[in-house]
């Protein structure tokens, strides 16, 4: 009898790449390949790459060495967005045989011959104006949690971005697709939702592959909250121009909605913001933040920032400093500014030098932590939901409230993906909160 080929896959980059790498993966296996471990040997290795961090080159190269050192005959594929933006850089990379673009990507099995190395990587990528079919996906990266992707792409000109010429224009599931794949994950005993996409406020664009769309994402959240099974929904990151006040107010009140908003900023500064091209100024973000206030107080608020934009000056920088100090948020994650090819940004004078960048974002990190600090210290004392994960650190498992604060308690293997009420108790050395149980029984 035949044995089946191995394939193994690493992902790099965001939720939305792990969906994608779910679905892959889950093709594979209706064509007769078994899925093992990255740490594993396989016959084939799939990278899902990123092309928004600084290294995404020296990334995927580390990955490839360490593929080929598990089995240096090993077939070696690289998909995703940094694949479509610079695919013959990433064939030229040694080992690497197939390298395919965003639309080829979810056919990946159609290009695999009789799994010979190549002398050198066979290149498939289309024009990125061919990226307008939507393809669903959501991944089960652990018991716990799934991240299900609704909308792909982005019509948004953002001068530093290059994601919508690695994925295309906007354009999102149908509802009843997205409606279909929830059902699918609720009945697999996981608890926790994560909605993801590129910009998901955008949800209904390109429903039917074209301009016109029936729903909003106002829409897709209330069809979500009716579906059975499903414990608790997490909206990923919105944009701040998209999350309308309905939106919020809906979340407030919802079965299963988490008090959980990530929206991204960029800065605190219009003139920067101008630049940048977003799509709003800082009035509204903070006209968003005090909606979710007023109606969620205890709300987890997260922040993506971004420093050392060009012509970013230490007026600039202390703006988006203060701005965010004194604003009511409970965590930042900060981008250092990276030149990307074929943006409009390479060309704005005035760059900031690479040690600027690098002490702004110090500044950021540091305030991110006081602002985490002081949110987990106003939720002392409260009686929350937890959802426990699977993985035993140092003895302990950990576990996230429905507002995001991260609590341990004693390893107990039972706890793993159950939810439980708990009082919140004390911050530990290393950050996260101690808790006691007010019931102990599940409340599912």
């Amino acid at each position: 009898m035949e044995t089946k080929k191995k394939v193994a896959f690493y992902t790099l980059g965001c939720k939305l790449n792990f969906s994608e790498t779910s679905t892959i993966a889950r093709n594979f296996k209706d064509e007769g390949f078994d899925r093992v471990d990255f740490e594993d040997v396989a016959d084939i290795y799939v990278i899902n790459t990123c092309s928004v961090t600084d290294n995404a080159d020296k990334q995927f190269k580390h990955v490839v060495r360490k593929a080929l050192k598990l089995n240096e005959k090993a077939f070696v594929a690289a998909v995703g967005c940094y694949a479509q933006l610079k695919p013959e850089e990433l064939a030229a990379v040694d080992g690497v045989d197939l390298v395919l673009g965003a639309t080829e990507k979810f056919n990946i099995t159609q290009y695999l011959n009789d799994l010979s190395k190549n002398d050198f990587g066979e290149v498939h990528s289309c024009e990125i104006s061919e990226a307008d079919f939507y393809v669903g996906s959501y991944s089960i990266g652990d018991r716990t949690r799934a991240f299900l992707k609704v909308q792909d792409g982005c019509d948004y000109k953002c001068t530093y971005c290059t994601i919508p010429l690695a994925r295309g224009i906007s354009r999102s599931d149908t509802i009843e697709n997205v409606l279909q794949n929830a059902k699918e994950i609720s009945q697999r005993n996981i608890k926790e939702i994560v909605l993801t996409g590129v910009n998901i406020g955008d949800y209904g664009k390109g429903e039917f592959g074209n301009k016109k769309h029936e729903h909003t994402f106002l829409e897709l959240v209330q069809a979500l909250d009716e579906v059975k099974g499903i414990e608790r929904l997490r909206i990923s990151s919105i944009e701040p121009n998209l999350l309308k006040n309905e939106t919020i107010e809906f979340v407030s009140k919802s079965r299963t909605f988490v008090p959980h908003f990530h929206i991204p900023l960029q800065s605190g500064s219009n003139d920067i913001l101008k630049a940048m091209k977003r799509r709003y100024m800082r009035e509204l973000y903070t006209e968003r933040v005090a909606k979710i206030r007023e109606v969620m107080p205890h709300a987890c608020i997260g922040v993506d920032v971004i420093v050392g934009f060009p012509g970013e000056t230490d007026e600039h920088f202390l703006e988006t400093y203060n701005f965010l100090n004194e604003m009511d948020i409970s965590y930042l994650h900060v981008f250092t500014y990276s030149e990307r090819d074929n943006t409009e940004a390479v060309d704005i004078p005035n760059p900031v030098a690479k040690n600027v960048r690098s002490k702004r974002s110090k500044m950021l990190r540091g305030l991110s932590v006081k602002k985490r600090r002081a949110f987990y210290e106003s939720q002392l004392g409260t009686t929350r939901t937890v959802l426990f994960e699977s993985d035993n650190k140092e003895g302990y498992i950990h576990g996230f409230t429905e507002n995001y604060v991260k609590v341990k308690t004693p390893w107990n293997p039972e706890l793993v993906n159950t939810l439980h009420e708990i009082e919140l108790t004390t911050i530990d050395e290393d950050g996260s909160v101690r808790m006691n149980f007010v019931e102990k029984v599940a409340v599912v």
